[in-house]
């Protein structure tokens, strides 16, 4: 029987212990070993950032909390069930009116305060009428921090009038409670980075192949498509071209869109935001075989529910000395010219139509396109781009509306003809948009561009609660409190006696070890969702009952014991994936991890 009291960092050979190991067998010419080695150092690298704990000091984490019940009683009814709350406050600074304005919050608990984010998390606004409303939200990430609190980004939509505020609630606490299915326009189909993303304004379709945008298609009228013809250059042809670079001499230029997979990608997906990051080595045309390790790409796509505009932010970093032709970090093409004219942005915020004067060629902050008969226009808005570690940046990238053998496009190159020192990273923030083009577009544009560029103001120690307040209906739904729950309380004790067999030297359960991610019962039916810890092991009926390798009893034989319980039912999910945040301290102790 192993002993269970060794480290968990200690059932495996270190990074570096890897490392050396790998050494050894490129020096001894064993290339199939090595390749095998570099595999299992991706797995380290995983387990290092899965848990290597980020400092409180990492982030604004909001830490300030109530408690619920210290809340108008009016508030604290309607919250029944939910312990805590955090309270957000909203500040529109710049005099535009925010409707479904995305907010990215990090926000932290203790860890005896909260079970699981993604299911006991809810926000809710106070209206004018001094009631709450729950208003849908997601989690993006879950960290345990260096502290022994939970941390997660949570996202949501909020309005906010011109110069006014707003106060938001986030409640947590609720051990009852459910995982949320909010219903929103934003729905996202397809595995990995092979999605489509399809909100109330667009439809944008990813690259099988390597995960860049290959098509969006506008739902405005007759539903004008966005596509790359062609043959591109013997890679699939996509809308999105960047990022890549030259090298010295013009001996090739190599891109991102040359992957043949993703390698290295996250994909989160949710009612609010699905974010979509690749990060790597751009490939050489030739092979990848030829692809040097020497300018680092790092690229996330951001779809929000409701919003006909997303996002890309992207890093182009330098590991070591080296000259470059050129480089470009924004390049997208329109096949069948569907626009009648172009536009820019200058420095100062203002649109433009037709050609970019010569004085303002490399200092543009946002291109695009429009039909004036159609009224279809799209536009790229620059929101931030600079760089570290090199003396200068060109913000050029003028629209061209005829371009021989392309179409329609624009191409930023940050930088031409130079040197890059090792450390030297560009950086780029951009908002991308569907709108129609009339009298008022150049306000919307500029008035768009302000917004993005001047986020609504956050702070967390202003909430008064207000004397005067109401309640319409509650927070929870049927079986999320003490008095609805039913026999909630004993499946999940039962839970906990089921062990996940493969684990022989672990006294742990499948609650503790973090696969439970929901528990309903509903007219006699218990409804259990739970996760497998990888892909590698996706028969999650292997939890389920006993037998075909399963020595102790499952979930099935367990749950039927509970009076009331007619039928078990057991589901898999995916999303969000197994993470070692997952752990309570019990499972954390379990495996090692913790003493």
């Amino acid at each position: 029987m192993p002993n269970p009291n060794v480290p968990l960092r200690r059932r495996t050979e270190s990074l570096e212990e890897k490392v050396q190991l790998l050494r050894r067998a490129y020096a001894s010419n064993r290339l199939e070993l090595v390749e095998s080695l570099a595999d299992s150092i991706k797995d380290s690298i995983q387990f290092d950032r899965q848990s290597a704990a980020p400092s409180v000091e990492s982030q604004p984490w909001i830490r300030e909390s109530i408690a619920a019940s210290e809340l108008p009683k009016p508030w604290a009814d309607w919250a029944e069930g939910w312990e805590r709350c955090k309270p957000v406050m909203l500040f529109e600074t710049v005099g535009i009116s925010r409707q479904r304005e995305p907010v990215e919050l990090f926000v932290c608990f203790r860890d005896h305060e909260i079970t699981d984010p993604h299911r006991e998390i809810r926000v809710a606004r106070i209206e004018q009428n001094a009631t709450l409303s729950e208003v849908p939200s997601q989690v993006l990430e879950d960290v345990r921090l260096s502290d022994g609190a939970r941390g997660c980004k949570l996202v949501f939509l909020a309005n906010v009038d011109a110069h006014g505020e707003a106060t938001y609630l986030i409640f947590y606490g609720n051990p009852y409670a459910e995982c949320p299915h909010y219903v929103t326009d934003l729905e996202t189909r397809g595995e990995e980075w092979k999605l489509d993303i399809e909100n109330e304004f667009f439809v944008a379709q990813m690259s099988r192949q390597m995960g860049q945008l290959e098509r969006l298609i506008s739902k405005r009228q007759h539903g004008l498509e966005l596509y790359a013809g062609g043959k591109g250059h013997g890679e699939p042809p996509t809308i999105d071209w960047a990022h890549d670079y030259v090298e010295e001499g013009g001996y090739q230029k190599l891109r991102m869109k040359n992957w043949a997979d993703c390698r290295n990608f996250q994909v989160i997906h949710g009612p609010v935001c699905t974010q979509i990051r690749r990060w790597g080595f751009p490939w050489s045309p030739i092979h990848p075989l030829i692809s040097p390790s020497r300018f680092h790409l790092d690229v996330t796509y951001s779809f929000w529910a409701g919003l006909p505009t997303f996002f890309k932010e992207s890093s182009m970093e330098a590991l070591v000395d080296f000259r470059i032709e050129a480089m470009r970090d924004d390049e997208w093409v329109f096949s069948g010219y569907s626009y009648t004219k172009s536009l820019w942005v200058d420095a100062a915020g203002k649109l433009h139509e037709g050609p970019v004067p010569g004085e303002h060629q490399k200092n543009l902050w946002g291109v695009g396109f429009a039909n004036e008969t159609s009224r279809d226009a799209f536009i790229a808005l620059w929101l931030e781009h600079d760089v570290k570690g090199h003396p200068q940046i060109s913000h050029g990238g003028s629209p061209t509306l005829q371009y021989d053998g392309h179409g329609q496009l624009w191409s930023r190159y940050p930088a031409e003809k130079t040197d890059l020192s090792a450390g030297a990273t560009f950086t780029q923030r951009n908002a991308y948009s569907l709108f129609a083009w009339g009298d008022d577009a150049h306000q919307h544009v500029e008035q768009e561009r302000h917004r993005w560029t001047n986020p609504l103001q956050v702070s967390t120690d202003m909430f008064r609660p207000i004397q005067r307040a109401a309640s319409r209906g509650s927070l929870a739904r049927d079986g999320e409190t003490a008095m609805t729950s039913g026999p909630k309380d004993q499946i999940w004790n039962l839970l906990r006696e089921v062990k996940d067999d493969q684990l022989y030297g672990v006294d742990s359960n499948i609650v503790d070890l973090g696969y439970v991610y929901d528990v309903q019962v509903r007219a006699g039916v218990a409804n259990v969702t739970v996760t497998m810890p990888h892909p590698g092991r996706p028969v999650h009926e292997f939890l389920v009952t006993q037998g075909g390798g399963r020595v102790t009893e499952g979930i099935q034989e367990r749950l039927m014991r509970v009076p009331g319980v007619n039928s078990v039912v057991v589901s898999l999910e995916w999303n969000p994936s197994w993470s070692l945040a997952r752990l309570t301290a019990n499972g954390r102790k379990a495996v090692g991890w913790i003493n």
